[in-house]
């Protein structure tokens, strides 16, 4: 129900904004240095954005204006009613936090914001969602102060990587979908109903609007679109339940995060760092990132695309079993990761050698 809604109603939003977006003149022009070669529409992320906000408004109003029925849902799934309850005012700060990011991002989009602007809003909105909303690594440190700083970053990094994925068409938003869905699975085995439930209305969204953006994007979903996905998937990592003290033996599940996010944060991480050696600023876009690489390859589009969900999905699915698997299993899964971050690199420095040998 909830992935079926979010899904049409993205589909739907999707569609009028990128006829609204066409003639109100909202577009994203050809740029030197850029991937993109056509005029496309922009403003993907207004019916991302809106689409999430009617199903946490709408799951808001029904936990505060029915609780009968929020309790009998609740001693169904044999949760605290309360538990409900306490949700409402974390539900409203997290779209709170989601409408300043795109706010940002449409800013961005309309008047290229420098760096500093953006990762002071950012920060802001981080720190904000760390303490008001609870959206915090607990770990094994116990002081929210600690947790928070340390979490805030995390939001801030995770918003940045996909900023930064967000640069060929369906990249982003189908990472993001490949990410959500093996958190929702981390959610359903630890019994996490909100969380779950947020994941399938963000699958659906985002498959929604992936319908005009797989290869060739008939909308682009910009920097208040990636803005958004990026906090909701950082939002997720530290809202799902990794570790159980019962089975104190998997601790290692804790970095599912960062198996399943391996790939969005290799490129943002390699990108970064070849940028700062070339002395330019690490916040200019270019065409240096691992999709550019692999289309100069000879890929199209759409055969990069599904290289990096493949990618991203073989990551994914190691982490989705740090659950079940001993310490050498783990193991296993972390050398796994690290050999397909390996490939990438060999494809990259190929790419680079090819280039500079024409």
């Amino acid at each position: 129900m909830l992935l079926a809604g979010s899904f049409f109603l993205s589909l739907v939003l999707t569609g009028l904004v990128k006829v609204l977006a066409k003639r109100a003149g909202f577009l994203s022009h050809p740029v030197r240095d850029r991937f993109s070669e056509r005029t496309v529409p922009l403003g993907g992320g207004i019916a991302i954005f809106i689409t999430l906000m009617v199903f946490i408004v709408t799951a808001t109003a029904t936990i505060k204006f029915f609780p009968g029925h929020v309790a009998s849902l609740a001693q169904s799934r044999n949760i605290d009613p309360a538990d409900f309850l306490a949700k409402v005012n974390q539900l409203f700060v997290i779209l709170l936090c989601a409408l300043a990011l795109l706010a940002l991002g449409l800013w961005d989009d309309k008047k290229h914001l420098g760096p500093f602007i953006k990762l002071a809003v950012q920060f802001a909105v981080a720190i904000a969602a760390a303490l008001l909303a609870e959206v915090r690594v607990e770990l094994f440190i116990k002081n929210p102060l600690i947790t928070s700083v340390l979490s805030a970053f995390w939001i801030v990094l995770i918003i940045n990587a996909f900023n930064f994925l967000d640069n060929m068409d369906g990249l982003a938003a189908g990472i993001a979908v490949i990410a959500g869905s093996i958190l929702l699975t981390a959610a359903v085995m630890s019994g996490q109903v909100f969380v779950g439930g947020l994941a399938l209305v963000f699958i659906g969204t985002l498959l929604g609007f992936l319908v005009f953006n797989f290869p060739p994007a008939k909308i682009f979903m910009g920097d208040a679109g990636s803005l958004v996905v990026g906090f909701f998937v950082a939002l997720l990592t530290l809202r799902t339940t990794y570790y159980h003290e019962a089975e104190s033996g998997r601790w290692y599940a804790v970095f599912m995060p960062l198996v399943v996010m391996a790939v969005p944060l290799y490129d943002f991480i390699s990108v970064t760092l070849l940028r700062i050696s070339q002395g330019k600023s690490p916040f200019v876009g270019d065409t240096q990132h691992f999709s550019h690489r692999l289309k100069r390859h000879g890929l199209t589009d759409t055969q990069t695309v599904l290289t990096l969900y493949l990618a991203t999905l073989c990551t994914g699915l190691g982490a989705a079993f740090l659950y079940q698997v001993n310490l050498v299993g783990a193991i296993l899964i972390f050398t796994q990761t690290f050999m397909i971050l390996a490939i990438i690199a060999i494809f990259e420095n190929t790419a680079q050698n090819d280039k500079s040998s024409n």
